[in-house]
């Protein structure tokens, strides 16, 4: 039997995502070898060179702090405006702490990092000191004519992903009434300021490489944010009934992240119904469903610095049409076509030659009714067969939801992690489907980490059929 929801803790649950999220230092998701590897892997590319990476600043408002991407990769360490040194030839790194302030942490906001001792125990790094020593520092390494590595793009935050950030500091940069860089560009002229003496190179490069292939333990994190994910879309699908706002749903999944421990979203909620599902990124959110309307939920939480990205179709009134199933369908049976070609060490363009073999021979066996549906999975295939050597499956997931690295290897090798989310659309009508898994890339093969998530129309209306966190309340008004 379904588990049925205190009314008074689903009121508290129900607030957004932007209040009360819990920060999580480091040390309370990795252990500090694991910080510590990354590091080591580091020095190991850029030798006798130095590695510089600043983290972010304090919110502007009162927000939690959330560490770009990273400086949390290469240290956990989650306190404003730190810095650190990774030294290739000494093969140590330093922390740069801003001073403790006994004021914030007796009297707001509670313990916070500082340097010495108790900071390089909590962190694994060697030296902690504060960042008032770090201009004496890069005089150092400047005298010693040190090769100078530090990220050139723009940090990225949770939310995000590193194109969007660059995109709108490029436009920033080239607005007139403006004209500002990012943060890093302006690091890296005061660096070259610093040591004119010294090379600046692009340390992204690198980190980029290490991130695409994730090790047992981020593995483990993405596996949980995926779990939380797919538990809200489940509840979403629970709750939806014609007449309630495509936002109203957002809150049913919000409840469900914030309730397994999410610090917000990993990207904007896509709920989109009706004709609201041609567009791949709608999210206005302020559509009402309507009875006979198709719903595309795509929406997953930002958990423990990790991302995971589902997506699922389900009708707005728990029941589909025939034409809805007949639509539903043949993008399913074509989509797992897809998922059942992924194998390790594979190229992306092997695994679309197999899948459109598959597709060819269920478009020969499908019992179409529609015209439209018909062109449309015609349109579908060809589409997917003229990515052959497009590399084009999907994109990887990590501590963004659109990650580093992409899938630029020549084949699917262990430890990536990536969706597919191909969309088939009945163009006239403005009507769209688009499915999203979370695909692993194994040893022996591949796992559906999102399998979970019920997909069949069988499975889709079985769940519906259940009573949704807003028949526990009453209904919920907006």
């Amino acid at each position: 039997m379904r588990r049925w929801w205190c009314a008074a803790a689903l009121v508290v649950g129900m607030v957004s995502l932007g209040s009360a999220q819990p920060v999580f230092r480091g040390s309370e998701i990795f252990p500090p070898d694991e910080f510590a590897a990354r590091r080591q892997q580091v020095m190991a590319r850029i030798g006798e060179a130095v590695a510089i990476v600043i983290g972010t600043t304090e919110p502007a408002g009162e927000r939690p702090l959330r560490q770009n991407n990273q400086f949390f990769y290469l240290t956990g360490v989650v306190e404003p405006r730190a810095v650190v040194i990774i030294d290739g030839r000494a093969k140590t790194s330093t922390l740069f702490l801003l001073p403790r302030n006994e004021r914030r942490e007796t009297r707001q906001y509670g313990p916070a990092l500082s340097p010495g001792a108790a900071a390089a125990t909590e962190t694994g790094i060697e030296n902690v000191v504060s960042r008032e020593t770090l201009t004496a520092a890069i005089a150092k390494l400047a005298a010693d004519r040190r090769v100078i590595y530090t990220p050139f793009r723009a940090e990225v935050l949770g939310s995000e992903s590193s194109g969007d950030p660059s995109r709108m500091w490029a436009a920033n940069k080239q607005d007139p009434w403006d004209g500002r860089g990012s943060r890093e560009d302006a690091f890296v002229e005061k660096v070259k300021a610093a040591a004119p003496n010294a090379e600046v190179r692009d340390l992204d490069p690198a980190l980029d490489a290490l991130r695409a292939v994730k090790s047992p333990r981020e593995i483990a994190v993405i596996r949980e944010a995926t779990r939380i994910a797919g538990l809200g879309i489940i509840e979403a699908m629970r709750d939806a009934r014609p007449g309630m706002f495509e936002h109203e749903l957002q809150a049913a999944a919000e409840f469900v992240f914030t309730k397994n421990g999410a610090a917000g979203p990993a990207y904007f909620a896509l709920i989109a119904t009706a004709r609201n599902t041609y567009y791949s990124h709608y999210h206005k959110n302020t559509e009402r469903l309507a009875d006979g309307d198709l719903v595309q939920f795509d929406y997953a939480p930002d958990f423990k610095y990790y991302q995971s990205d589902v997506t699922r179709v389900f009708p707005a009134n728990g029941t589909f049409t025939p034409r809805q199933r007949e639509f539903y369908t043949i993008y399913l049976r074509l989509y797992q076509a897809i998922m059942t070609s992924i194998r390790v060490h594979a190229t992306p363009g092997d695994v679309m030659r197999d899948a459109v073999a598959k597709m060819d021979r269920i478009m020969a066996g499908f019992a179409f009714t529609d015209p439209k549906i018909r062109l449309a999975a015609g349109r579908f295939v060809e589409a997917q067969r003229g990515r052959f050597e497009a590399r084009g499956l999907g994109h990887t997931v990590g501590l963004e939801v659109h990650d580093v690295g992409g899938l630029q290897a020549p084949t699917l090798e262990p430890g990536r992690i990536f969706t597919i989310e191909p969309a088939m659309q009945i163009e006239d009508e403005r009507l769209g489907l688009r499915l999203e898994d979370m695909i692993l890339i194994t040893e022996t093969g591949y796992e559906n980490i999102s399998a979970f998530v019920p997909i069949e129309i069988a499975d889709i209306e079985r769940l519906m059929a259940e009573p949704g966190l807003s028949d526990g309340l009453g209904r919920i008004k907006p």
